[in-house]
């Protein structure tokens, strides 16, 4: 009763000094259990991690994680904030996103390659990589899909040329049964259902504008990062260059949607979740340290039925 009294001092009062920003905090403690303004905990990450691009959780107080130019896999403990193992798996390259499966680490290159890193967890690690060959163009995003046994995988590139498809963003699917792509997408992200969910909502977002005319939504969707849920089972994504962290169903359709702070979130480039929902967002370090953004999972703020 003590902590509920205090969260409603505190957000009375954030309402009687900014309502925009009273409502945002609301409408996300309610949608999606997270206060994106206020992380629970903030790491700081040692300079070998500066350009960190992808991580994943490899047990309760550990995350895997990748940095852009190195074939390395670093061993972060949360608990210790310090980077307890290293591990070489290949030359330097744009390393994009890692994520665990059972005992096998799956890391996405920008060059569309996925690398497989089995028994990682042993001396006897094996490595191989698959070429996906997938349109479009700095593959970035890269996530687990445990109901369909497969891996998710997004180009940060539109996919095509073709000026009907520009406000699509597709994504693809990597059979973990077969161990090869699945032919054709298996998602599509419309940009301007986005737009539209935005206005609805009235949620800021990129705009642009022409002279004499209302300013537009201008979102360019250019995914650097994404993750489902352990719990509601939806898709988690991160437009890292536009800092927006979008929430999808598992048909593509848009549910919700933030601007995420810039003094809080400098680079947004991984996302990942703990198997209590608990969420973990990296920043890549741009003139001050990298940091890994710790929000616990509100599961009590929500409704008896999870709105997503």
């Amino acid at each position: 009763m003590k902590a509920f009294s205090y969260c409603l001092f505190f957000l009375t009062n954030l309402f009687l000094l900014n309502p925009q920003a009273y409502c945002q905090k609301i409408n996300a403690l309610q949608r999606i259990g997270y206060d994106l303004s206020a992380p629970d905990r903030v790491h700081l990450l040692p300079p070998a991690l500066r350009e960190i691009s992808g991580m994943t959780e490899t047990d309760a107080s550990t995350l895997a994680c990748i940095q852009d130019e190195h074939g390395i896999v670093f061993f972060y403990d949360l608990n210790k904030n310090q980077i307890v193992r290293q591990m070489a798996f290949g030359w330097e390259g744009d390393y994009e996103d890692i994520v665990l499966v059972d005992e096998t680490l799956y890391v996405l290159r920008s060059d569309e390659f996925l690398i497989e890193l089995k028994d990682f967890r042993t001396d006897n690690l094996r490595i191989s990589a698959h070429e996906t060959a997938i349109p479009g163009r700095n593959t970035e995003g890269l996530c687990f899909d445990k109901r369909n046994n497969r891996l998710l995988i997004a180009p940060k590139e539109i996919s095509d040329n073709k000026p009907e498809n520009r406000h699509i963003r597709y994504i693809y699917g990597f059979d973990l049964g077969t161990g090869k792509m699945i032919k054709g997408a298996v998602m599509r992200l419309d940009i301007e259902a986005i737009e539209e969910f935005a206005v609805e909502n009235d949620i800021p977002v990129p705009e642009k504008s022409k002279k004499g005319e209302k300013n537009v939504p201008d979102i360019r969707l250019k995914i650097s990062a994404m993750s489902i849920h352990p719990v509601s089972g939806n898709l988690y994504v991160l437009s890292g260059p536009e800092r927006l962290l979008l929430v999808f169903d598992m048909n593509g359709n848009i549910e919700y949607l933030e601007r995420l702070d810039k003094d809080l979130f400098a680079q947004p480039e991984g996302i990942t979740f703990s198997n209590n929902g608990d969420m973990f967002i990296s920043n890549e370090g741009r003139h001050k340290e990298a940091t890994i953004l710790h929000f616990s999972y509100n599961r009590s703020l929500l409704p008896d039925k999870e709105p997503l």
